[in-house]
């Protein structure tokens, strides 16, 4: 078999990653190919070393991992070397090493994987330290880390590249550990409570369980079209329903929606179910659980995110949602009988709603909008109106709301739970009401489960359910600002996506070139008063890339954008362009924005400039499309 040298495109690559690629050439050519080596002799982490100097003083280790740094010349050389549990200086000198591997020590680079045996020792400034003896490259990085001081700071190539992303920056490395120990610290409270983990299927042929548009795909075996999950509910009732008694699943879920600093399409949820208890049983087991595992985490049940304090070991708030709506909004729907007076009451209060919603929708339209960014401690918000809880048992003395309650902490939820519908009879009209949503062009609503529906005619015990969002506990638990910064690999928009035609496969009969007819378009004439170039020349229009793109709560046309305007802080501007857009749609884009405009307030929130758009009529309907540049421009550049 011959071995083709793999070699960098000239073209392509800058003359750091040529030197390398000759470096390694050399390497192999001495015989010294680190990619043959297979293993390492590595038998402790540099943590153990640090925190046990005393014990390892003047003994023989091995210690093995990335070459981050690089100092001293000549004879003597000092090497930062870093593990998974953190960094230790390596000393090396040429009289100890001899000429030819001390020759080999110094053309190593920055971001090579090296193996180092020696002596425990400390330096005359007081620095733990690794005396080499002997050395040996295990892996040559072929392409540069970032520059040491700036680090990986562009947010989207981090996310991307999050294998760079870890090696850079160290806060980033601890936020997932904190994920991983979360994680396991829920899974032994869960199981010290006498639950089972359990898994349930990820493709299914009904996606319910929860309001939200799913994925689909087709399994070409069955030649049957399926869905991914978009909840574990129903299975793990079925599970209930067979004897299990106290079920909980830790898995990803897939919801066809937007991308924000709290949404992902593929995120972790825990659901758990227990028979023989409600929904006041499931706020006991959540507010015990997340003070337990605050407590183990970060050894305190007080957190601070974003600045702000929350106190896990006080008392969680219980407070119905009719009482959170009169405390907040001022209206009382207890005095609210019919759907014409909650309209009515709405369009007073400027709420805005939907001819398909009920009363009950109104009620939740109201907190959405007076009570959800109040709730910034624990808080559970109990007893949801019936028209938004499909799968939750009705309040025996009030018939209109139902046992569910939302825990919310810093204006999020954070939990969803039910006392469990086990009415075959009730679930089945539940499942006909949404049909009728489905059939009006509701593409969240759920489709009936039969099989669902014999489970419960088996017979089902009274059950509380709940559901955690582990991606927010995590932002809390770490003080991440978006769900990205808690997901290792988030989903992002492929780089080459606009090349690609959508929706279309990629064959070269699929590729059309798309005609545009400007037939019917109308244009605003244009300006003909003269603009003088001393005030044009005073606006300040740069080029901006979007970090983050989110709706604006309580408003159907606008659009928040946190942008990098090249400053190093995060601009944020408004822009009433949703009805053309969605904001995942425009994650990554470089746009064109005036940014030395005074703030102006929209919505509570101060816009800081204004994002350019071009506008025109078509068949009498306004067509609009945002300025959209080539991504080679970096943020901040100027037009002239």
């Amino acid at each position: 078999m011959i071995e083709m040298e793999q070699k960098p495109q000239q073209g392509n690559s800058s003359d750091v990653i040529k030197v390398r690629y000759e470096k390694l050439g050399a390497l192999k050519e001495a015989g010294r190919d680190p990619f043959v080596i297979t293993t390492s002799d590595r038998d402790i982490l540099t943590e153990t070393i640090k925190n046990n100097f005393e014990e390892y003083e003047n003994k023989d280790v091995c210690v093995a991992g990335r070459l981050l740094s690089k100092r001293g010349k000549g004879k003597v050389s000092f090497m930062d070397l870093w593990d998974r549990s953190g960094k230790i200086q390596i000393f090396a000198k040429f009289d100890d090493l001899g000429e030819e591997e001390y020759g080999f020590l110094k053309k190593w680079d920055i971001g090579d994987i090296v193996e180092i045996k020696g002596f425990v020792f400390k330096t005359q400034m007081g620095e733990i330290s690794v005396h080499a003896k002997e050395v040996k490259l295990l892996s040559k990085s072929l392409k540069p880390l970032p520059e040491k001081y700036h680090g990986l700071t562009n947010t989207d190539l981090r996310y991307r590249q999050r294998y760079v992303d870890l090696i850079m920056n160290p806060e980033v490395k601890d936020t997932f550990i904190k994920r991983s120990k979360i994680i396991s610290t829920i899974r032994k409270y869960l199981d010290s409570q006498g639950f089972m983990e359990v898994e349930t299927p990820m493709l299914v042929s009904n996606a319910g369980g929860a309001s939200a548009r799913p994925f689909e795909t087709h399994f070409n075996a069955l030649d049957e079209d399926l869905k991914l999950r978009i909840s574990l509910e129903l299975y793990l009732k079925r599970l209930i329903v067979g004897g299990l008694e106290k079920v909980y699943e830790i898995g990803r879920v897939f919801r066809n929606e937007g991308l924000d600093t709290r949404h992902n399409p593929e995120f972790t949820l825990m659901e758990l179910y227990q028979a023989y208890t409600d929904y006041h049983g499931m706020m006991d087991l959540t507010e015990n659980l997340y003070r337990h595992v605050a407590q183990e985490v970060l050894g305190t049940t007080t957190i601070v995110y974003n600045g702000i304090e929350m106190d896990l070991g006080k008392p969680f708030e219980r407070i119905t949602m009719v009482d959170a709506v009169k405390k907040y909004a001022g209206v009382d729907f207890n005095e609210i009988h019919t759907l014409e007076e909650a309209r009515a009451v709405a369009k007073e209060k400027g709420v805005e709603y939907e001819e398909r919603h009920k009363k009950g929708d109104i009620l939740n339209l109201f907190f959405e909008a007076f009570v959800e960014e109040h709730l910034i401690q624990p808080t559970f918000l109990m007893d949801h109106p019936i028209e938004i809880s499909p799968l939750t048992k009705k309040k025996p003395e009030n018939p209109e709301y139902v046992e569910r309650f939302e825990f919310f902490m810093n204006g999020w939820e954070m939990a969803n739970a039910y006392s469990e519908l086990n009415d075959p009879i009730d679930q089945r009209a539940r499942f006909k009401a949404q049909e009728e949503l489905l059939a009006q062009g509701d593409e969240e609503a759920n489709h009936t489960d039969e099989d669902f529906l014999n489970a419960l005619e088996i017979g089902m015990p009274p059950t509380g359910g709940i559901g955690f969002g582990i991606d927010r506990m995590c932002m809390l638990l770490t003080n991440a600002p978006a769900i990205r910064d808690v997901l290792l690999f988030p989903t992002m928009k492929s780089l080459d996506s606009d090349k690609k035609p959508s929706g279309i496969p990629k064959t070269k009969d699929a590729v059309v070139e798309e005609k545009i007819d400007f037939s019917k378009v109308k244009v605003e004439p244009l300006f003909e008063e003269y603009v003088d170039f001393e005030t044009f020349s005073k606006s300040d229009f740069r080029a901006v890339k979007v970090k983050e793109c989110v709706a604006v709560p309580k408003s159907k046309k606008l659009l928040q954008f946190t942008l990098d305007d090249g400053t190093g802080t995060d601009r944020t501007i408004l822009s009433g362009i949703h009805a053309y857009y969605e904001p995942e749609e425009l994650v990554g884009k470089t746009l064109i924005a005036i940014t030395n405009l005074p703030p102006r307030a929209m919505m509570g929130i101060d816009s800081c400039g204004m994002l350019l758009s071009a506008i025109h009529e078509e068949e009498g309907e306004e067509k609009l499309h945002l300025l959209m540049v080539d991504d080679h421009i970096p943020a901040g550049a100027k037009l002239y």
